[in-house]
């Protein structure tokens, strides 16, 4: 077992050294605003694959749904806090050059207040997010839960396995490629594991419980207590949210004529 405040201390270090190490190795071949980009999609990437491998680790290692333990489950959840509030900020340094392009291109740029307002008026629902899971999802883990129900937080942790596909929609439509049919497969994908791995992810949770505890799918939601179907309520709905909107994108992607190719 890690010492007390050591998963802490390595995220701290990792995530943000991560970022700033690939941000200077990718500003060799690319300009400085989109290397920000890529290196923060990259942190995100990276962070997405440990917690679905520490997730699966954890989650295949518990034959018993509520008792059984895994080390893991203690320390990866303290060692990817530092990445929720870093991601915060990466996410504005990507907004904010997203509107110095847009403002190069119209002959002014945003000022800082104004790339902050409209970050946050953009992305309130993502930051809310980031927020929830540090001072939310974190102490409940951490110190709520004494040390039952790493299954689920195993499974929960596999919802970061559509990351990736987020992160490589956002790096093709940077360069230009929306259009591509690398592109549209990378829609699919992502689309197809959003489903299965945030949505299709809490039925199967109380379907879980059930079998173990000898309950049906529908005898589960009654047999909880109320703030741990409002808990799992709540978890969800930003789901639904977001995969409405992939979806919406998905379709326009597929349903939109191809645009013509421009000449050199």
């Amino acid at each position: 077992m890690a010492p007390p405040g050591a998963p802490l201390a390595a995220g701290l270090l990792f995530f943000p050294g991560l970022f700033l190490l690939s941000r200077a190795l990718i500003r060799r071949c690319c300009p400085p605003g989109h290397a920000e980009v890529l290196a923060a999609r990259l942190v995100s990437s990276v962070q997405a694959v440990l917690a679905s491998t520490a997730g699966y680790l954890i989650s295949s290692s518990c034959q018993h749904v509520i008792d059984d333990q895994h080390w893991l489950a203690g320390v990866y959840p303290e060692f990817a806090v530092p990445y929720f509030i870093y991601d915060v900020y990466a996410m504005f340094l990507c907004h904010r050059h997203r509107g110095l392009v847009k403002g190069h291109e119209v002959g002014s740029a945003p000022s800082l207040r104004a790339s902050l307002v409209s970050y946050l008026r953009k992305d309130l629902m993502m930051v809310l997010h980031h927020g929830a899971m540090v001072f939310a999802c974190y102490p409940v883990t951490a110190f709520w839960r004494e040390g039952k129900g790493d299954f689920f937080l195993g499974c929960l942790l596999m919802a970061e396995l559509s990351t990736p596909f987020v992160c490589l929609g956002k790096v093709l439509i940077l360069f230009h490629l929306q259009h591509t049919t690398l592109h549209k497969l990378n829609a699919v994908v992502l689309l197809v594991t959003f489903f299965f791995c945030r949505l299709i992810l809490f039925p199967y949770l109380y379907w879980a419980y059930g079998r173990q505890r000898g309950l049906s799918l529908l005898g589960v939601v009654p047999a909880l207590p109320p703030a741990y179907n409002m808990a799992a309520a709540a978890l969800m709905a930003p789901q639904i949210y977001w995969f409405v909107l992939i979806a919406r994108g998905t379709w326009r992607l597929f349903s939109s004529p191809p645009r013509p190719r421009q000449p050199p």
